[in-house]
C-alpha cells in the first residue's frame, strides 16, 4: 500500500469512529477529496455523514419553529443539506485556504444551508404580504397619551416618506424584511430573485428614507 493510501485510510477509519482523528487533521482531508477513486468516493461518503450530523443538530436547535413539521420530514431536510453543502464543499474546495481548519470551514456550509430550509420550511404555506394596504395604520403602543400621539406622527411621517420617496419594489422589499420579518431567503425565492440584489434594495430603501426624514431615525 503506498503513502497516499495509507494515509486515506488512516483518516477514513478516524472519521468513521466519531473521534474524528481526521477532524483535526486538515490536509488529509484534502490529500482524500482531491485523491484518486475510489479514495475520494469514501472520504466524501465520510465528509457527507459529519454534515449530516451537523445538520440535524442545526435543526434540532431550531425545533421550536419547526414544531409543526414531521420528524420524518426532519431528516430529509438534513439530508438536502448535506447533499447540498457537501456539492457547494466540492465546487469551492480549491479556494480553501486553510485559515481554519477544514472541518469549520465545511462545517460553515451546512449549518448556512440547513438554516436557510429551516426559514423556509416554517415559511411554506405561510403568506408573505407584499400590498401597501393596512400595514402603516397607527398601533396603540404606548402607556401615555402623549407617547400614542408622538409615535402616530412618528408612523405617519415614516409612512409618507415611504410612500412618496421609495419605488413600488423598495416599498415591498422594507416591509417583508424590515416590518414583517419575512426571511430574506424566503422572500428572494417568493420574488424570484437573489439575495445579494435584496440587500442591495433594502440598504437604497433605507438610505432614501433616511434623506428624507432627515437622517435622525434608525430604519
Amino acid at each position: 500500500m503506498n503513502a497516499s493510501a495509507t494515509s486515506h485510510a488512516r483518516a477514513s477509519r478516524s472519521a468513521k469512529d466519531g473521534a474524528g482523528a481526521r477532524q483535526d487533521d486538515t490536509q488529509a482531508w484534502l490529500t482524500a477529496l482531491r485523491g484518486p477513486a475510489p479514495a475520494r468516493e469514501e472520504a466524501i461518503a465520510d465528509l457527507h455523514a459529519l454534515l449530516l450530523r451537523a445538520a440535524r443538530f442545526e435543526l434540532g436547535r431550531r425545533r421550536e419553529s419547526l414544531a409543526h413539521v414531521p420528524y420524518a420530514e426532519h431528516e430529509d431536510l438534513a439530508t438536502q443539506a448535506a447533499n447540498d453543502a457537501l456539492l457547494a464543499i466540492l465546487s469551492k474546495l480549491d479556494t480553501f485556504r486553510g485559515a481554519s481548519r477544514f472541518t469549520t470551514w465545511a462545517y460553515k456550509f451546512v449549518l448556512l444551508e440547513a438554516g436557510v430550509k429551516a426559514r423556509r420550511r416554517a415559511w411554506q404555506g405561510r403568506e408573505v404580504p407584499l400590498s401597501d394596504d393596512e400595514w402603516l395604520v397607527p398601533r396603540d403602543a404606548g402607556p401615555s397619551a402623549q407617547e400614542v400621539v408622538e409615535g402616530g406622527e412618528l408612523l405617519e411621517a415614516i409612512g409618507e416618506a415611504i410612500r412618496t420617496s421609495l419605488t413600488p419594489h423598495q416599498r415591498q422589499v422594507f416591509r417583508a424584511l424590515a416590518l414583517d420579518g419575512v426571511p430574506i431567503d424566503v422572500l428572494a425565492e417568493r420574488l424570484g430573485t437573489t439575495r445579494g440584489a435584496l440587500y442591495k434594495t433594502l440598504h437604497d430603501a433605507r438610505r432614501k428614507l433616511r434623506a428624507t426624514l432627515g437622517g435622525g431615525h434608525e430604519l
